[in-house]
């Protein structure tokens, strides 16, 4: 994948599912969010995070997010679009985040993990950054002949962890703005209680 995400920066909201500014899309995202997500709130990391529209749905819910993306582009936008919330953002490799020493209740990446070189790498990295109970939660996908099968990422996360549970959301529109004919889903694995 050759996509230049800091020249992708200043359109990225216009999709959609990336941007919520359809207040439908936005409700969407927010419900499935919070069915996702723990009832408590504690420490959220979203890799990947764009342009933030995601990390801002979790901060509203009472999350402490911190937002990691490789471009300084998105990043700035997604400073911009949570301010106010307490939220860091970092510029980094979603992959091997620049959080050493720290750990999280919740990790979500949304169509991050397809585009990643070593993605079972970056998978056991991230389960070693959450808490235990903590939730990782994985919006991915095959589309245009490219992604990740739902199947390969539930096989690599069932080894890792006490629970994976897989919901497709292809069938849903309300989440992308339109009809999608191609696989969209969630993997939210959980990870084995102290």
């Amino acid at each position: 994948m050759d996509i230049d995400w800091d020249d992708a920066a200043d359109t990225f909201d216009q999709e959609p599912d990336h941007g919520l500014l359809d207040p439908v899309v936005r409700a969407a995202w927010d419900e499935r969010l919070g069915g996702w997500l723990p009832h408590r709130p504690g420490e959220l990391l979203d890799l990947g995070c764009g342009t933030g529209s995601l990390s801002l749905l979790a901060a509203a819910r009472g999350f402490r997010v911190t937002g990691v993306d490789l471009s300084p582009r998105m990043t700035e936008r997604a400073r911009a679009k949570l301010a106010g919330t307490g939220a860091e953002v970092l510029i980094g490799d979603a992959a091997r985040p620049p959080v050493e020493g720290r750990a999280f209740d919740v990790i979500l990446a949304r169509h991050v993990v397809w585009a990643l070189p070593d993605d079972e790498a970056a998978l056991r990295h991230w389960w070693s950054l959450l808490r235990p109970g903590g939730r990782l939660i994985l919006v991915e996908g095959v589309w245009n002949g490219t992604g990740i099968p739902a199947e390969r990422l539930t096989a690599t996360l069932e080894g890792l962890t006490a629970e994976v549970r897989h919901e497709r959301l292809s069938g849903d529109a309300r989440l992308w703005g339109r009809e999608v004919d191609d696989d969209r889903y969630v993997v939210v694995a959980t990870a084995l209680a102290a």
